[in-house]
């Protein structure tokens, strides 16, 4: 059957496109083995990313001029932007002050953790598994509930989320545990799985048209070499796709920090 579609001396073995999978985000671990300090390769990449970043603004700060270079502009547009049109857009300047230097590390962290899976050599996202998602939501929750607290009190904090006003008192005996549920876990879990699945799915996306191009020019050697150029422009298409992703996730989870804070906050008249 293989002779018949023109694969010609290819064995099944040679024939087989190696697929990606989901193992590939739980590579072996490549420094200090068996120790509670080991490091893989997400590991090492979320380290080296975060040394770059703090070398590239360090550097940036340090060099700054009252008439800035095109990249001090660059960098200092991309913290206004955080700034103005995230923290200041939903929360005002009055409350937002106090969290700008949080959410600007936010997202910068995830924007460039993100971008990390766009880099050759790098080659995976540092935010593709679920313990650094699941790090900073707990961060953002953690924030959330300091701020109800600080601002209310605990008993009113507790008693605004899980007894909004305007419901009729028997629904609160079905209402108020969700409530509390959402509070505790649903809220914290949805902002980890976003990020985590988007920067999984798309990884894979990508590896899967890479994998299937080097099958069809490479391994193959007949007239199916076409369906290897189609999955070559496929694979560029994904990776300028996972590019606008990798922007899009940091500013979302960036901007649904700044909503929940803001939500413990009482209602101002």
């Amino acid at each position: 059957m293989i002779g018949s579609f023109g694969i010609g001396a290819v064995t099944l073995a040679e024939a087989q496109m190696e697929k990606p999978s989901v193992q590939d985000f739980l590579p072996p671990e490549i420094l200090f083995q068996g120790t509670p300090f080991a490091i893989n390769r997400i590991i090492f990449v979320r380290i080296l990313a975060t040394i770059i970043m703090l070398l590239v603004l360090g550097i940036t700060a340090a060099r700054a001029k009252v008439v800035p270079s095109r990249w001090q502009s660059a960098v200092e547009w991309l913290i206004d932007f955080v700034k103005n049109s995230i923290v200041y857009q939903v929360m005002g300047e009055v409350r937002g002050k106090r969290y700008v230097p949080m959410i600007t590390t936010v997202f910068l962290s995830l924007l460039v953790f993100n971008l990390c899976g766009e880099v050759p050599g790098f080659n995976i996202a540092a935010s593709a598994t679920i313990t650094l998602p699941l790090v900073f939501a707990m961060w953002c929750f953690c924030q959330y509930w300091i701020a109800g607290i600080r601002e209310k009190g605990i008993g009113k904090f507790l008693k605004d989320e899980m007894f909004p006003a305007g419901v009729p008192w028997p629904v609160y005996i079905l209402l108020a545990p969700i409530q509390l549920l959402e509070l505790l876990i649903i809220r914290p879990f949805s902002l980890t799985i976003r990020l985590f699945a988007n920067m999984v799915s798309g990884h894979l996306i990508l590896a899967l048209c890479l994998s299937a191009t080097q099958y069809f020019l490479i391994t193959l050697h007949n007239w199916m070499i076409t369906f290897g150029v189609i999955t070559f422009a496929a694979s560029m298409f994904m990776y300028l796709f996972e590019i606008l992703v990798a922007c899009l996730q940091a500013y979302i989870f960036a901007i649904l920090t700044t909503a929940y804070i803001n939500m413990s906050y009482p209602e101002l008249d």
